[in-house]
């Protein structure tokens, strides 16, 4: 069941194959955090972002070796990539004829009306979207000097920027209003939604570390996202961006907008836990993440109430002392010894999944 209200309505636009827009679902992405001019290290961070399901890759371009280093990636890749624009109006020409899928810039640090139009006009040339990021911590000067870094002057900069593209006639547009702390970013972009249809980018920027910013983007995202707010998101970590892509869809299955791969669920622990919870319950975890199928699995601490606790997930297992259980929707299977649980855990998932897969005639 969805907590979702009504989505907002918005134009569509696409960025590579990805759909974007309130026809289409809510997309994941990530940002690498590669030198870009390392095409190897780039290439095989997107990939591993790509098996976690991350659908679109943001990169830096921050020189023209940079902007350059695209076209080998993208010979690589499958996924769409998003050329991350600052300052000069020249990367963003070269990220475009390089094959870039789409492009992130601020028209307010760009330069002068000239350079923009340089821009948008590269733009339509190579039927490319443009990501309008405003961030509180790089507003206009005249902006920030009159309203400060509040979430009414990164609506005035949105609107402001979203304009001098469509002055240009220029409408394949997406915007994102980021601040690193919850309270602004909700409020931004609540006031922008009802001045533009164009479609919503969202997270919190600077969020920190694992626990912060999990907590703060899962609280951020998903206010918004259960206000109908928001058309791709990115989770921001300072971390693998595998982990980034994690949570999102994490946030996504918590509000019940999507699902992907498995779904785990884990016991607390208590004083009748006689096995390394934390341990398994991790190893389980990262084996999973390249899995796609939509299971349920549990992982428990005990026998004594593990199975009933956990008799809606799919599969699961359950410790004791030395031995544990292996059951499925409740139902105890087979014991097996502590040191075998998470091999055979895997084993008996690997073919509940070819199972579903033959039986749908194709992956889920």
């Amino acid at each position: 069941m969805s907590l979702v209200d009504q989505r907002r309505s918005t134009r569509q636009i696409s960025v590579g194959n990805v759909k974007i827009g309130s026809m289409a679902q809510v997309s994941v992405q990530s940002m690498t955090n590669t030198q870009t001019q390392d095409v190897v290290a780039t290439v095989n961070q997107i990939l591993a972002l790509e098996k976690a399901g991350c659908e679109i890759i943001r990169v830096a371009v921050p020189d023209m070796e940079a902007a350059q280093a695209i076209e080998k990636i993208k010979q690589q890749i499958t996924i769409p990539i998003i050329a991350d624009i600052h300052f000069d109006f020249r990367l963003a020409l070269a990220s475009a004829t390089a094959g870039a899928d789409a492009l992130r810039i601020n028209p307010g640090n760009i330069g002068e009306a000239k350079k923009i139009k340089a821009v948008v006009d590269c733009a339509k040339k190579h039927g490319i979207p443009i990501r309008i990021g405003v961030n509180a911590g790089s507003l206009e000067q005249e902006i920030e000097q009159r309203l400060g870094t509040t979430p009414q002057a990164m609506v005035e900069s949105a609107v402001r920027n979203i304009k001098i593209l469509e002055d240009l006639d220029f409408h394949d547009i997406k915007v994102s209003l980021k601040a690193s702390d919850v309270s602004r970013t909700v409020s931004a972009y609540r006031l922008l939604a009802p001045r533009t249809d164009v479609p919503f980018h969202i997270g919190v920027t600077e969020a920190g570390g694992l626990y912060a910013g999990i907590t703060k983007s899962a609280i951020g995202i998903g206010m918004l996202l259960a206000q109908g707010l928001g058309d791709t998101l990115r989770v921001s970590l300072t971390r693998d961006p595998v982990e980034e892509v994690r949570t999102g869809y994490e946030i996504l299955r918590a509000l019940g907008i999507r699902s992907r791969g498995p779904e785990l669920i884990s016991c607390p622990t208590c004083g009748r836990c006689k096995i390394d919870l934390f341990k398994i319950a991790e190893q389980v975890e990262k084996a999973l993440l390249e899995r796609s199928s939509r299971i349920k699995v549990a992982i428990m601490g005990c026998v004594v109430n593990g199975p009933g606790e956990a008799k809606e997930a799919d599969i699961g297992i359950a410790g004791g002392d030395g031995k544990g259980i292996l059951f499925k929707k409740g139902k105890v299977i087979r014991k097996i010894d502590q040191d075998e649980l998470v091999d055979q855990l895997l084993s008996e998932i690997d073919k509940m999944i070819k199972n579903s897969e033959k039986f749908n005639g194709k992956k889920e």
